[in-house]
């Protein structure tokens, strides 16, 4: 299976990837950087450069381009000398880049709420070494809009001073989550909202989800094509979404807006938990094990352990809260599917609905009120999601919100 493969509905994103590729195995077999880092401009060479920026809408792929590209840049496949296309998936090269196992691909995700200064001035300092084996020297940031502005500015002078073996790969929504003295250093690549049919396809030829389950989780899941696998793939997804859709007509007084905000964030804590639970233990004891804290030192803990610990819970925490934030975004964003449905409905839009397996309640909600209400509605869905990236008590921030419902 080509690296492109996981990529659906992104043609021309993968055309012009796939070219790049192309002029970066000529630069290198010419002896050269790539255009921006020391190539002579123009031709093939134009078609490469030093910095890519990855936006688009949530789940459309960003990082799943990026890090394709990325197999792309190490294919050593032997057909490229015939005009093959690089990224064929199956060389030593493409392996272990989509195995993240590569020594020259540097993947950085954060765990917590941010990427800090720290970590990046680590990141520029390795960019300015070449390859040890590979062709190129790759670093992935899979979420640059989480990078503070210590971290933003340090990220600057790699991309202005790369080294000519080096490509910098950012992943963020959207080009305003960049500093613009990074944004204007870089290649943009937008990614689309890959269509309903095409991620049903995809389900169902890749992993054999029956075509109606497919169909339906392709729909709801609104472009987001992990999120839609999901769907198709787990029971328990497919639950939450039902209980989430059915706030909708829990909200009729103020203790039953209380009882699904609750609910909501209850929800979200015990998912965070749960996945905490074994990755945390396992990490802590990993920790301890690599300053030989498992053979004992006499009831004595080995120097330095006590800090390091302190340093991993503190970012355990901060991945805890952040998988909580993830968990209600993705409850709001279903909840606004809902009423975005609701309002196709009472303007009479003909397009086909997210949330087509809930008809009776869209019809019920579009029957009951104008489409002003609806608005309102959207309108404070979109705030709680404020409030919640302002930090504000995930239970305040969603009662508000399930009141508001209740007002229209």
């Amino acid at each position: 299976m080509a690296v492109w493969d996981d990529l659906v509905g992104q043609e021309r994103v993968v055309e012009q990837l796939t070219a790049a590729a192309r002029a970066a195995r000529a630069t290198v077999l010419a002896g050269r950087g790539p255009a921006g880092a020391g190539a002579a401009p123009g031709g093939n060479a134009s078609l490469m450069t030093h910095a890519w920026l990855f936006t688009g809408p949530p789940g459309a792929g960003q990082a799943t381009a990026a890090r394709a590209f990325a197999a792309a840049l190490q294919c050593t496949s032997p057909d490229l000398d015939l005009g093959g296309v690089p990224g064929c998936g199956f060389c030593d090269g493409c392996h272990t880049v989509m195995a993240e196992s590569h020594a020259d691909v540097k993947f950085v995700r954060s765990d917590g709420l941010s990427i800090g200064v720290g970590d990046m001035r680590e990141l520029v300092l390795r960019a300015s070494s070449y390859p040890t084996g590979g062709r190129w020297s790759v670093i992935l940031i899979d979420a640059a809009h989480r990078l503070t502005e210590a971290a933003a500015n340090a990220l600057l002078k790699g991309v202005e001073e790369p080294s000519p073996r080096t490509v910098w790969l950012l992943c963020a929504p959207s080009v305003q989550d960049t500093l613009p003295t990074i944004r204007s250093r870089c290649r943009h690549l937008v990614l689309r909202t890959p269509a309903a049919e095409a991620v049903a396809d995809m389900l169902v030829t890749r992993d054999g989800v029956e075509p109606a389950v497919a169909r339906l989780a392709a729909q709801a899941g609104q472009g987001d094509v992990e999120r839609s696998r999901r769907l198709a793939l787990d029971e328990q997804a497919r639950t939450r979404r039902l209980e989430v859709l059915r706030i909708p007509l829990q909200v009729a007084d103020i203790g039953g807006c209380l009882a699904a905000a609750q609910r909501l964030v209850d929800t979200a804590k015990t998912d965070a938990e749960s996945l905490a639970q074994t990755r945390d233990v396992k990490e802590t004891d990993d920790l301890k094990a690599a300053y030989g804290a498992a053979e004992g030192l006499g009831g004595k803990a080995p120097r330095g352990m006590a800090g390091a610990v302190k340093e991993l819970e503190k970012r355990q925490k901060s991945r805890a809260t952040r998988t909580r934030r993830e968990t209600l975004g993705v409850a709001l964003l279903d909840l606004l599917g809902f009423y975005r449905d609701v309002l196709a409905l009472q303007l009479g839009a003909t397009g086909a609905l997210s949330n087509e397996d809930q008809r009776p309640a869209l019809d019920r909600i579009a029957t009951a009120g104008p489409p002003e209400g609806t608005l309102r509605r959207i309108e404070a869905i979109l705030a709680c999601r404020r409030a919640l990236d302002r930090n504000v008590d995930p239970l305040l921030a969603v009662e508000a919100m399930t009141v508001a419902l209740r007002a229209g």
